[in-house]
């Protein structure tokens, strides 16, 4: 093992080599010393070329950085990601069929890293059927350029499965936050566990290299045995970059840190807007006692409405990247946590959550069709991929989908109760999404309770596709509703008003319904 910088890591990347890079979106767990280093290299070298470039969750902040560092022709000849919003380049190299552009579910790819890691064939789930992930629609793929498949359809038990096959890491760059002279490295500084002792036990399993970034070098007996997150003898190089930051937006915080805890967490109020109504409504689908997963965006505002109406702690948030409990923070920290009653690694939490631990799943929508089926993940050239809302969205066992009814109106309230809609935008109620992230006809099949929430209108998913079961007060159906749609869908012959309360500008009573002994029985 030995001490490097960055310049000096990045000449251990082979050309034509599979780079796996661990970390999460808006700079948490990156190590973009090392990442910015194998850029500098390539481009004053021209080297290293042909890189498949394995990354589970969204990296970077869209303005360079995170897996964007690698996102130059002939550097990059494949991307196998699990989320890409955060990566404009690479989704530009995608579009124009530079590299062979591929997406799978962030859970799948963390599950792989560990089947890796044991030698085994790879994950074997029904986390993506029905979705463009399932080997009969897209099987993952992003582009015409990406034509070998990455995961294939097998039968096993009387069930249709999912296989995404190991494969070999050849380098993999993490991140911690403290090593020692052997190269144990700990994570107390960092915002997550992240995958990142099974990404160092799937290279060296795959006879490869590990690349660790942290922030400090410790004598060897310095650190407890029990502190350690990844022992040295998985660790062949490791870089000290003393300006690591816990994300882009935060240079250091004990508390989402999770070595602190704060006696005063406070989520902001959401201002009375749109996205108000929406997290109001939302807020009416949560039971006391459940386990919550939110969404990035739109809805973290359900998070906050809880919060302003004094329920929040009767719920059990839980983010995808590993922490149980506490607040979850928001925007380019998202990942993150405050006060979280415990921290796991990201591929133990999704088998908990692909085992059905989520009760309640509320996440944003940008297209839905009449037979329920959801796109968050393409759109023409722009390629946002799915992180955890594949695994989130299948896993829970209820959801509530939240967005505006169009993109790019804009309604105004008057505060009392009415709200009063401008010049139509783009529909998002669409005849056929353009990618299916999430499966409406699996989800009938599961018999799964499934609501899309929007300002102007409240729909179910059943066994007929969409039913309109609420309107806003003072819209009507055909002229306000379904002359905005690509569809016509079913209207509930008890169609009801959404509650007035929820569009005034005034305190909003929320209580939370108890939470049926049935739905948490395991």
């Amino acid at each position: 093992m030995k001490f490097l910088n960055a310049d000096q890591a990045a000449e251990l990347v082979p050309s034509n080599t599979t780079l796996l890079v661990d970390g999460s979106g808006g700079g948490v767990n990156e190590p973009g010393a090392v990442l910015a280093a194998i850029e500098r290299r390539f481009l004053n070298t021209a080297v290293p070329t042909g890189l498949t470039v394995l990354h589970i969750s969204g990296m970077g902040s869209g303005n360079g950085d995170g897996i964007d560092y690698l996102a130059h022709e002939k550097l990059t000849a494949r991307v196998i990601g699990g989320h890409w919003a955060w990566s404009r380049r690479m989704q530009e190299l995608a579009a124009d069929e530079k590299i062979q552009a591929y997406c799978l579910p962030q859970g799948t790819l963390s599950h792989l890293l560990r089947e890796i890691a044991g030698g085994r064939p790879g994950p074997i789930s029904q986390v993506g059927l029905g979705t463009f992930v399932d080997p009969r629609i897209d099987g993952g793929r992003l582009n015409l350029s990406a034509i070998e498949p990455v995961n294939e359809l097998i039968e096993l038990g009387g069930k249709t499965w999912i296989h995404t096959p190991a494969f070999p890491i050849d380098v993999a760059v993490i991140r911690a936050t403290t090593a020692d002279e052997h190269g144990n490295l700990t994570m107390e500084g960092e915002g997550l566990l992240a995958e990142t002792l099974a990404a160092a036990q799937a290279a060296k399993a795959s006879g490869g290299i590990v690349i660790a970034q942290v922030r400090t070098r410790v004598p060897y007996g310095d650190l407890e045995a029990d502190r350690v997150r990844v022992p040295g003898v998985l660790v062949d190089a490791v870089v000290v970059n003393p300006a690591q930051r816990l994300s882009f937006a935060t240079d250091r915080d004990p508390v989402l840190e999770s070595r602190e805890r704060s006696a005063d967490v406070d989520i902001p109020p959401i201002p009375f807007n749109v996205r108000k109504i929406i997290a109001r409504r939302a807020a009416q689908e949560v039971h006391a006692g459940e386990v919550v997963n939110l969404g990035f965006g739109m809805p973290d505002g359900v998070a906050a409405v809880l919060a302003e109406e004094g329920v929040a702690g009767e719920v059990l948030f839980t983010v995808e990247q590993g922490h149980v409990g506490g607040v979850p923070a928001g925007g380019t920290d998202f990942g993150l946590a405050r006060n979280a009653e415990s921290s796991i690694d990201a591929g133990a939490q999704f088998d908990w959550y692909d085992g059905g631990g989520v009760d309640l799943a509320v996440l944003s929508f940008a297209e839905v069709d009449q037979i329920g089926n959801v796109n968050v993940s393409k759109f023409g050239r722009r390629v946002a991929g799915i992180g955890g809302f594949v695994n989130i969205s299948q896993g829970a066992r209820r959801v509530v989908f939240v967005g505006t009814f169009d993109a790019g109106s804009q309604p105004t309230l008057d505060g009392i109760g009415h709200i009063t809609l401008g010049e139509p935008g783009l529909r998002k109620f669409v005849e056929k999404v353009q990618q299916i992230s999430f499966s409406g006809s699996l989800a009938v099949a599961e018999h799964k309770h499934i609501l899309y929430v929007s300002e102007r209108a409240v729909f179910e998913l059943g066994a007929e596709g969409l039913t309109l079961i609420e309107i806003a007060p003072g819209l009507d159906v055909d002229r306000d509703v379904i002359a905005h749609m690509g569809f016509t869908p079913a209207i509930s012959p008890d169609l009801k008003e959404m509650d007035a309360g929820i569009f005034t500008n005034a305190d909003f009573s929320l209580t939370l319904a108890p939470t049926h002994l049935e739905e948490v029985s395991r």
